[in-house]
């Protein structure tokens, strides 16, 4: 079974919104152009209009694995990403210095990239592409120390009527990625030796290029078979999350029960376990 892109998505820009620009939202930006612009050579009619959110500003800390300087140290990261891209890439993309919540207006993202690090943050996302918005693609991604995951799927709201081939998303797959009572009380590490004690180098860029390589295919041929992956560094794998709704029924079945760290019991290919998904993504 696959998932076919709307058509519409390819008769006009299409509007992206990236939340968060730590070490995932980052690399997904960087990435970005190089998809604009293949959507471009095949034909695409306006490639990609994105926007960049986020309130933070670069520390001490974030140019250790993020691709920022010392000189920006202060500097709002939406700011600082989007400018780099517009001067390098002649873009005229666009930034945003605040935080997302629920006073965010989504009425003109197409797809919204979600990049957050707790589950409050993701919580709030969840609510604001259900409902009355018109968001087509909501794609999420999540990190640990050498791995995580990304899901691309179709909020059921207006635009994306209940159907049993709706992309299920994050949420519906996972609902304890969106429980408020497991998130950590702690605070991001502000040293730079703990961080990359907590999280290999390569996570975040790693775990970004296979989520773009999802949106491009999608744009070059139209259809996907797959809506997202985990993918382990550590052990140099990925296992893909297979449009099927058969597995989703079953994997929502056992997120309802709040396994709290224990995997899972669900085949993402053949009869593998499901591997635990990660609510970290910013920091």
């Amino acid at each position: 079974m696959s998932h076919i892109l709307s058509p519409e998505l390819l008769r006009r820009p299409v509007h992206v919104l990236v939340v968060g620009c730590g070490g995932n939202g980052s690399a997904i930006a960087a990435g970005l152009p190089y998809l604009h612009q293949a959507m471009l050579v095949h034909g695409h009619q306006g490639g990609l209009d994105v926007t960049l959110m986020d309130g933070d500003v670069v520390s001490a800390t974030n140019c250790v694995r993020q691709p920022f300087s010392q000189a920006e140290i202060g500097h709002s990261k939406a700011v600082v990403l989007v400018s780099r891209m517009n001067l390098f890439w002649g873009l005229d993309w666009h930034a945003v210095p605040e935080h997302f919540c629920s006073g965010t207006s989504v009425d003109r993202v197409d797809i919204l990239i979600g990049c957050v690090d707790t589950r409050a943050a993701r919580r709030v996302i969840a609510e604001k592409v259900t409902g009355r918005s018109s968001v087509f693609l909501w794609l999420d991604l999540g990190n640990h120390a050498t791995g995580g995951q990304f899901v691309l799927g179709q909020p059921w709201n207006w635009r994306n009527k209940r159907s049993a081939t709706r992309l299920r998303t994050v949420a519906e797959l996972f609902p304890e990625l969106l429980d408020l009572s497991l998130d950590s009380d702690g605070q991001p590490s502000c040293s730079a030796v703990e961080a990359l004690e907590r999280q290999s180098p390569f996570v975040n860029p790693t775990l970004a290029n296979h989520a773009l390589a999802l949106l491009a295919r999608l744009f070059r041929h139209g259809s996907v078979a797959y809506h997202g992956a985990f993918v382990n560094v550590a052990e140099g794998r990925a296992q893909p999350l297979a449009v099927n709704p058969k597995l989703w029924r079953g994997m929502r079945r056992r997120g309802q029960r709040h396994w709290r760290g224990e995997q899972g019991t669900a085949a993402l290919a053949g009869k593998r376990k499901r591997p635990r998904p990660s609510s970290v993504g910013m920091v």
